[in-house]
């Protein structure tokens, strides 16, 4: 028997005899002679009791004593990094437990697992190793399938799946050595072996249109297809209006009203609509799609999108929440078709002041389908169209409304994006920075106005102020202020005007950014402050939302490609029609409900944001030995980040390539320093660099820096020597 197999049994009988004589020591030979090691065994009992002293389990006392000692297990997600440790996340431990490279046993990044915690650990975090893995994020994995002369096996695409995954020749589903594939897990029990798994669909060939992104989507364990079945649930549901279903419901469809979305888009969830009322009020009316109508509450498709939680946005596809025939017809609020809606009137004074509000299931008629281009440009040149007078009104009302809430502190983190032009292989062409039109910002003023008077709404018809009725919140807390205090460090070194204040309220944080408007470093100081805020959630316990500065907040404007406003609708339904289930299993429902979609929401931004990476190193992988002007995003020990300008490409220029002096890091200003020249390299500063290599692989774009034809190089007598004590050398190699 080989000894990787015998030390586990040896380790078991060690932990029993151990426990057997709990809150007593023996001795390592004691425990040999009781256990009856052989001496050809005897190296690996050593080796074992060694590894469990090491791991915590067993404490180790005077004169080479043992004794069982009881251990900290937790149950939590694993998150790695692509240099290969991890870190478990446990609901209910402030800290993440960390995991070295070492000690993931057969665990991979977001699989659920146990961990246990060492007796000692190094320096402030919890330490631990994973003992079991409870459940697998990823059933299956898109990768490149090899052959060889002796074993098939599969690369995945993905960094984080560390290990190839061997395929039994009576499994390959006739792939090709090369090809794209998608391979299923079978097992992987010991990390002395490669997992091993069947392959359940060959992709095509690797650079086949759609490939990279359909293999984003499996890294992140999104469903890419619905099954037939539920295809063919959705298609039972039919379009045509009963009487009985106008029952309850306002009937708007002799009203005037629009839908507003991107050019691109196929569904729309929402309308809008505005009157101008005898008492000099608006009365603004947001009309949103019904899909509560469509989708009961345990339905195989309702089923499907909790589980699912939010459609997801790649690059060049649309991954939903609800089959087709649903999201892109029959929920969706076409032009010059009744559609079942769920509308919220606000009459607004003004003072900009929500005096009176009504929500109610509808019926209506959209008049038009504007894209936000068409909408700007019927504004901005006043074109003869019908209901000019009622665009005019919504723009004039838009801008009031968006002034007055930055002025109650509102913050604005409008944040540059860019979107691709592929060509027929998928491959990108251009990359065009998105416009943001003030009709953007009217549709998204009306849509935060909506979502704030349904989730103040809930508070007015609760019975007990004290104990609101049980609804879903989306909140943002308050933030953290370690990171606040490293914000404004960076704000210190950037020379940014402002005054330090006891306690951050999002107005404070409004008029700091509102100092940096204009400048090169904008964008830069922009992303940092979104960093070192805290994540918007759902949550069953309503805190407020920091960043909108709204005591009262919640998600009601988008049911088709959201879940949690599908749920606000039904509760809406059901406390209007008084028939509230036993609240305390309700709250215990909506918590479990929230925890998923904040989930996969979560989820869903990081893949979106891999299909953008992926798409920005395939586009400047073109690109090798070309030169651009960019701005410095980042400063490290180790070279500088550069964001390339107009496509927001970043790459990195490692220190080694700075080749034409000796740099000198300063972490406290974000800067280096040129020992010879007296080069200022800093964060936000404009520079040029050339495109040095692409890695698509691992998404990393290689820049090299190019010398500043505007710097005049200090004399020796003017550069000062740097202070050991406050700086950092960074040597080159």
């Amino acid at each position: 028997m080989k000894n990787e197999e015998i030390s586990p049994k040896i380790q078991k009988a060690i932990l029993a005899l151990l426990k057997e004589n709990a809150g007593s020591s023996l001795p390592r030979k004691q425990i040999s002679h009781f256990l009856n090691i052989r001496k050809k065994e005897y190296p690996v009992f050593e080796d074992s009791l060694r590894d469990l002293v090491r791991e915590g389990v067993v404490k180790k006392t005077n004169g080479n004593r043992y004794m069982s000692q009881q251990v900290s297990r937790f149950t939590g997600e694993l998150r790695t990094a692509r240099a290969g440790f991890g870190f478990v996340v446990v609901e209910d431990l402030e800290d993440d437990i960390f995991v070295s490279r070492s000690n993931m046993n057969t665990a991979f990044d977001r699989d659920t697992v146990e961990v246990q915690l060492y007796a000692k650990t190094r320096g402030k975090r919890q330490e631990g190793f994973i003992t079991k893995v409870h459940e697998r994020f990823r059933k299956q994995v898109v990768g490149t399938y090899r052959k060889t002369e002796y074993y098939n096996f599969v690369v995945p695409d993905s960094p984080k799946i560390y290990r190839d995954i061997v395929v039994p020749e009576d499994k390959k589903l006739n792939a090709k050595d090369g090809q794209k594939v998608l391979v299923r897990f079978d097992q992987w029990d010991s990390t002395q072996h490669n997992p091993e798994g069947h392959i359940v669909e060959v992709l095509g060939d690797a650079d086949a249109p759609g490939v990279d992104i359909i293999s984003v989507a499996y890294s992140y364990n999104l469903p890419v297809k619905f099954t037939d079945e539920l295809e063919k649930e959705a298609k039972k549901a039919s379009g045509k209006i009963q009487k009985k279903d106008l029952e309850g419901r306002l009937d708007l469809r002799d009203m005037v009203c629009f839908t507003i979305d991107p050019v691109d888009a196929k569904d729309f969830d929402d309308a809008v609509s505005l009157e101008k009322l005898e008492n000099g009020n608006w009365k603004l009316g947001v009309h949103i799609a019904d899909v509560s109508h469509y989708v009961t509450p345990g339905s195989p498709i309702d089923k499907e999108a909790y589980k699912r939680g939010t459609s997801v946005y790649l690059v060049d596809r649309v991954i939903p929440m609800l089959p087709e025939h649903l999201s892109n017809d029959l929920c969706s609020l076409k032009p010059k078709v009744d559609r079942m809606a769920f509308s919220c009137f606000m009459e607004i004074d003004n003072d900009l002041k929500t005096v009176s509000h009504q929500i109610s299931p509808s019926i209506i008629n959209s008049n038009k389908r504007y894209t936000y281009e068409e909408f700007q440009k019927d504004f901005d040149e006043q074109r003869k169209v019908p209901h000019l007078e009622i665009i005019n009104e919504m723009f004039k009302l838009s801008k009031r409304l968006t002034q007055q809430r930055f002025v109650e502190g509102s913050i604005d983190f409008e944040t540059p994006e860019v979107r691709f032009i592929l060509d027929k292989k998928g491959q990108p062409v251009e990359v065009i920075p998105k416009k943001r039109l003030g009709a953007h910002r009217l549709v998204e003023e009306f849509m935060l106005m909506a979502n704030k008077t349904v989730a103040e709404h809930i508070l007015q018809i609760s019975p007990k102020k004290a104990a609101p009725l049980p609804f879903i919140y989306r909140i943002h807390e308050t933030p953290d202020p370690e990171k606040m205090n490293k914000f404004f460090n960076l704000l210190k070194a950037l020379k940014v005007p402002f005054r330090p204040a006891k306690k951050i309220s999002s107005k404070y944080f409004q008029t700091v950014l509102d100092t940096i408007k204009g400048k090169p470093e904008e964008v830069i100081i922009r992303e940092v402050a979104l960093r070192s805020m805290m994540k918007a959630i759902y949550s069953e316990k309503n805190i407020g939302h920091f960043g909108l500065s709204f005591k009262d907040y919640t998600h009601f404007t988008s049911p088709i490609r959201r879940y949690p406003d599908l749920v606000v609708h039904r509760l809406l339904k059901m406390y209007a029609d008084d028939e509230m289930k036993n609240p305390k299993e309700l709250l215990k429902d909506l918590k479990d409900m929230c925890r998923q979609t904040s989930k996969m929401e979560r989820l869903a931004v990081e893949a979106e944001r891999e299909s953008i990476k992926l798409k920005q190193c395939e586009y400047i992988n073109k690109h090798i030995g070309d030169q651009f002007f960019g701005i410095i995003s980042g400063v490290t020990a180790y070279g500088i980040y550069v964001e390339i300008e107009e496509t927001f490409i970043e790459g990195f220029v490692q220190m080694t390539r700075m080749s034409d002096d000796f740099y000198i890091y300063e972490e406290a200003s974000y800067s280096m320093t040129g020992r010879n020249t007296g080069r200022r390299i800093s964060l936000g500063d404009r520079v040029e660099i050339k495109v040095e290599g692409v890695n698509l692989e691992k998404r990393e774009i290689d820049f090299v820096l190019m010398e500043d034809p505007d710097f005049e190089p200090f004399t020796p007598e003017t550069i000062e020597e740097p202070k050991p004590k406050k700086r950092r050398r960074q040597r080159r190699r």
